[in-house]
């Protein structure tokens, strides 16, 4: 961890004086939240969730506990992107009209409780990322990005988290269920529910075979789908033959269409540094 990386995030919070943190449980959100229990007065930090049908129910859970452990209030706001057509219509800028409602909402709440700011978990290196329209939204709203604007990248994030010790320190990232959707096939209440049941049910499979992933995607596609696991838990499914067909197998049972594979998960790619 760089010298002076604590100091300058817990001085950017402090000169927000008070702050709605857009809150969805993971290391990052998690990390200006606890920047913010800890620069300034009680009672002068929220954190906010959308509860939203992308949200898979474990995270919601998981978000309670962190801040409650945290001592800060969470406020769980509704949204309805399903009711957004850009969003419904998953054209390439579905993230764009998330932020927009998600954002707004916590704006909306923000102002009500009488916070001065929003902000969210995005680090420096989220604007290195070849794609990320949410982040022309959040700049629409005036959103605060207290971890890019201390100069916070994502190794940055993970080692604070780990000095602080705090719980999701390690945790894997866990983008909503609507990133499972690829681009051009609509958004919908019912394939969100399916993405949800269906990574419960590789998750539970590949764990009878002593396999628990880091990572772990059902993307369903314009033509059947794909089960992505981490590189390690690929190469354990690959050595046990026929677990990979048991997995596509038993989601053709839950409802997923068309041929399906399991394939090794690869992190989204970063613009090169310039």
């Amino acid at each position: 961890m760089g010298a002076g990386i604590e100091d300058r995030l817990l001085g950017r919070v402090r000169e927000l004086g008070s702050v709605a943190v857009a809150f969805s449980g993971g290391v990052d959100s998690a990390l200006v939240l606890a920047a913010a229990a800890r620069a300034l007065p009680a009672g002068r930090a929220l954190a906010v969730i959308a509860d939203s049908p992308s949200l898979a129910r474990a995270e919601l859970g998981a978000a309670r506990g962190i801040a409650a452990g945290l001592g800060v209030e969470l406020a769980e706001v509704a949204t309805a992107e399903l009711a957004v057509p850009g969003y419904r219509d998953n054209a390439g800028d579905r993230c764009y009209f998330c932020k927009q409602a998600v954002l707004g909402a916590v704006g909306d709440l923000a102002l009500r409780r009488g916070f001065a700011h929003v902000a969210t978990g995005t680090h420096a290196d989220d604007h290195r990322a070849l794609h990320r329209p949410g982040l022309r939204a959040a700049r629409e709203l005036d959103v605060v990005e207290p971890l890019a604007e201390a100069g916070l990248g994502k190794g940055d994030v993970r080692a604070l988290a780990a000095a602080w010790s705090l719980a999701v320190a390690d945790k894997p990232s866990t983008p909503c269920l609507a990133s499972r959707i690829s681009v051009g096939v609509p958004v919908s209440l019912g394939r969100l529910g399916l993405v949800e049941r269906a990574e419960i049910a590789v998750g539970a499979r590949l764990a009878e075979a002593g396999i628990r992933p880091r990572d772990l995607r059902v993307r369903l596609l314009g033509a059947g789908f794909r089960v992505e696991v981490d590189g390690p838990a690929h190469a354990a499914v690959e050595a046990r033959p026929g677990l990979a067909a048991a997995v596509v197998g038993e989601l053709g049972g839950l409802g997923l269409s068309g041929p399906g594979v399991v394939a090794a998960y690869r992190a989204p790619a970063l613009a090169p540094p310039p």
